[in-house]
C-alpha cells in the first residue's frame, strides 16, 4: 500500500472537502483545485469539516485507491484551515493517521562517517 520508505510524496488539502465524494470526485478535486495529477503516485490527503475524519486518494499503478479513516476517540491534528496545500513526509503522514501531532516528527539528523577510529 503506502510505502514507509520515505519516497512517497504526500500533499494535504488544508481546506475541508465534501466527504460524500468518492475516489473519482476526490481525483477530480486534485486535478481541478490543486492543479496536480491524481495519477502521479502522490498521496493526496483530505479532511472533513469534522476533525475526526480523513480520506486519502492515490494511484497505486493499477487503479485509484481510496482510504477513509474515522477516529473513534479524539481528533486528527490538522494544519490551519486556509486555501492551499501542505506537503508532508511519509513519517508525518503516519503520525497524522495515528492521531498524533505530525508537526513533532522531524527528519533524522545525518551523521558524518568517521574516517578513522579514535
Amino acid at each position: 500500500m503506502i510505502g514507509s520508505s520515505g519516497a512517497v510524496r504526500v500533499m494535504v488539502a488544508t481546506r475541508p472537502v465534501d466527504f460524500r465524494k468518492g475516489a473519482e470526485g476526490l481525483a477530480a478535486l486534485v486535478r481541478e483545485t490543486m492543479g496536480a495529477d491524481p495519477f502521479s503516485g502522490t498521496v493526496y490527503v483530505f479532511r472533513a469539516k469534522r476533525a475526526d475524519r480523513v480520506k486519502l486518494v492515490f494511484w497505486d499503478g493499477t487503479g485509484v485507491v481510496l482510504v477513509a479513516k474515522r477516529l473513534e476517540d479524539g481528533e486528527f491534528r490538522w494544519p490551519k484551515v486556509e486555501d492551499g496545500i501542505l506537503q508532508l513526509t511519509s513519517a508525518q503522514l503516519q503520525a497524522l493517521l495515528e492521531g498524533l501531532d505530525w508537526r513533532r516528527v522531524h527528519e533524522a539528523q545525518r551523521t558524518t562517517t568517521p574516517v578513522a577510529a579514535s
